[in-house]
């Protein structure tokens, strides 16, 4: 009888280690990421061509991601509390708690795809139903963290939600248009956060023993390297910026990961790889 695919591990015979400093300049690079997409966005809301801010409002969106992800796992080389400080700044500009989404996100490391990851288990869904579950998803990270995080995690996603609300009174009373335009756009990010920041790189990845998807190539760069998201998963420590040096010595070094390995959007990786077929079978 077939048995279930253990889920994949860290490999033991891979150099890591030396990809975890960051220099004062990259540190930098990481903590100013969203900064110019946000400003590109409310630039061209404010402008008669508003409609255009989306664009950069999205790719502010998915910069802010890739800081809050590095903050969560405390990447950036900074003190704890500096990390929980980016958080609560994010999550006002970002119109959500960071910091319920951190909960949950570890718990995603630890409980990868079990009943207890309450970030991941939409990564079983099919596509229609993962954009239909996508505005219920950010209240039920709020609603297990709340419930499980205990008092340190209730009183910091409590500060989250205070400076969301401070930031959209702010918006509301200056009534200018780009702001305005601003917090429509991360709302809708919000319900999209679902779709592109879980279930495109877990999605058919639950019986396959893979970590996680990975992609290489031209979308990979553009989507700011959040789709080596195998390699985080084994390594989480190693900063985004690092993943492709990582995931080029586990590519040359681990016999059968490249060929097991499940890109993203498969027409648009640069490099050959297997049928994703499971990196263990029965």
């Amino acid at each position: 009888m077939c048995q279930a695919i253990p889920r994949e591990t860290a490999p033991h015979d891979v150099a890591w280690q030396d990809l975890l400093p960051m220099t004062r300049h990259q540190k930098f690079i990481e903590l100013t990421l969203p900064l110019p997409w946000l400003l590109a966005s409310w630039a061209l809301f404010a402008s008669p061509v508003w409609w255009l801010g989306a664009l950069p409002s999205f790719m502010f969106f998915l910069c802010a991601l890739r800081l809050n992800h590095e903050a969560i796992h405390s990447n950036l080389g900074l003190s704890r509390r500096t990390d929980i400080a980016i958080l609560h700044i994010l999550s006002a500009l970002m119109g959500g708690s960071n910091c319920a989404v951190a909960w949950n996100h570890m718990q995603h490391h630890r409980h990868a795809m079990g009943p207890k990851d309450h970030e991941g288990h939409c990564g079983e869904m099919t596509a229609l139903e993962v954009l239909r579950y996508g505005p219920r998803f950010p209240l039920d990270l709020n609603r297990a963290a709340w419930s499980m995080g205990g008092r340190k995690w209730r009183l910091r996603i409590l500060q989250d939600w205070l400076g969301v609300a401070a930031f959209t009174i702010f918006a509301l009373w200056l009534g200018q248009r780009f702001l305005l335009l601003h917090l429509v756009a991360v709302a809708v990010a919000q319900c999209l956060t679902a779709f592109f920041a879980v279930w495109i790189t877990h999605q058919g990845t639950t019986n396959s023993g893979l970590a996680a998807r990975s992609q290489r190539g031209v979308l990979a760069k553009a989507a700011y390297l959040m789709f080596y998201h195998r390699e985080h998963h084994l390594f989480p420590k190693v900063p985004v910026a690092r993943l492709p040096e990582l995931a080029d010595r586990l590519d040359r070094g681990i016999a059968g990961y490249a060929e097991s390995r499940r890109p993203v959007v498969s027409f648009l990786d640069s490099e050959k790889v297997g049928r994703g077929s499971p990196i263990s079978s029965c």
